[in-house]
């Protein structure tokens, strides 16, 4: 079965549109990548989002406006991939959506709203769409993530010590192969909120890390950031920009009157010791990493220091593109779901049990489920990359230091 898997993260810079030939014998499922595509959202809708992000407040008007807007934003990233990377010939899509609202209360997560209405893409594609992926976990009494963990041990499974995944993207997550899974911190969401703040909303990242990388760590602010709660939490636990955002670092002090390089560097440490922190306390063999942070060098760089023996790879030495893991991960959960198989580990996120997945949107033609599964496979294996793109980040970092 041919399958588009979308996804855009916690950063909400873009849309990924990743497709994978998946075929399930015995208990084996065989990932074919066919390649990814990726497109910016469009400025408007990515200002929209931007304001409507907790801790702002967000009127219903806007909630219906960006539920059609990203839903669309994902039809033609859907439309482009089964043109480009299937021929026309793909038989199903799994969006993932943009999550707008993680609800975490001690501890405990009691909703979570991902926007982009798959009507939009099951009418634009023809496909039936499988989407809202997290509500079932939640139900059941888990986290509702980290989603890609079921995808990680079935990929992992047979690999020699103890391997850790790692996903750096605006929250970052691991999961060990003992099934614990959890959202260590911040990855990218910190740095992208302090370049936004420092550039009047000119930028949104730090390209290439090249402004970290002309600061220094200031210890006081390092000190204060790493004395949140969080981080004290037992596994499975899971976070988001409901926490980690431009407020919480004002608060932190970190805009009062330091230098944007020094305040970048400093989070990027973050980041690096949390994440480092977190790979010690499931006792990791290596690390096989993935998503957009692994693009900064310079919190690559500070990664492997902290990390010291323990290996750190990207993902693309295993055959996965870093880029494109997450939504090949959701195409393998679209995937599973339509032939009644679960998407989750409860060890991974806490749940009452394992859940089939997600909600189906039937295509032009209607839907028909395949025939269920004879069994739920035990291992995941991903065969030679054949080619596909990932979009760019870049910018300049002088725009701020201006």
């Amino acid at each position: 079965m041919r399958v588009i898997g979308l996804m855009s993260g916690t950063s909400y810079d873009a849309v990924d549109a990743a497709a994978g030939e998946l075929r399930l014998v015995g208990d084996t499922l065989t990932l074919r990548p066919l390649g990814m595509v990726s497109a910016p959202y469009e400025e408007p809708l990515r200002t929209t989002l931007a304001r409507a992000m907790p801790p702002a407040a967000c009127g219903f008007d806007a909630v219906c406006r960006l539920d059609t807007g990203i839903g669309q934003a994902f039809a033609a990233a859907a439309m482009r991939a089964n043109r480009e990377l299937c021929a026309g010939q793909a038989e199903l899509v799994a969006s993932h959506g943009q999550t707008v609202y993680h609800w975490v209360a001690d501890g405990r997560v009691r909703g979570t709203l991902q926007l982009g209405q798959p009507a939009w893409i099951a009418e634009a594609t023809g496909l039936p769409v499988v989407a809202d992926f997290r509500a079932r976990d939640v139900a059941a009494g888990g986290q509702g993530a980290p989603l890609v963990s079921l995808f990680d041990l079935l990929w992992l499974r047979g690999r020699p010590g103890r391997p850790v995944a790692l996903n750096i993207g605006g929250i970052a997550n691991l999961t060990a192969p003992d099934g614990t899974a959890f959202d260590t911190g911040p990855g990218c969401a910190l740095l992208d909120a302090a370049v936004r703040e420092f550039s009047g909303g000119r930028l949104a990242y730090d390209a290439d890390g090249a402004l970290a990388a002309r600061g220094r760590p200031d210890p006081r602010l390092l000190a204060r950031l790493l004395a949140e709660p969080y981080y004290a939490r037992q596994a499975p636990r899971t976070t988001g920009k409901e926490l980690f955002h431009a407020g919480y670092l004002r608060a932190a002090g970190a805009f009062d009157g330091a230098r944007p390089q020094d305040v970048l560097a400093t989070l990027a440490l973050l980041t690096a010791r949390t994440v480092a922190d977190a790979v010690r306390s499931v006792g990791a063999s290596e690390v096989i990493a993935s998503g957009g942070g692994v693009r900064n060098p310079v919190l690559v760089r500070l990664l492997r220091e902290l990390l010291g023996r323990v290996p750190l790879r990207s993902s693309d030495e295993l055959g996965l593109p870093a880029a494109a893991k997450e939504a090949y991960a959701f195409a393998v959960l679209g995937f599973l779901t339509v032939h009644g198989l679960a998407g989750t580990d409860p060890r991974s996120t806490g749940a009452r049990r394992p859940s089939v997945l997600g909600s189906v949107t039937p295509g032009r033609d209607g839907f028909r489920m395949p025939e269920r599964a004879a069994c739920a496979p035990v291992r995941l294996v991903v065969e030679g990359m054949e080619g596909g793109r990932a979009g760019d980040r870049t910018g300049a970092a002088e725009e701020i230091e201006r």
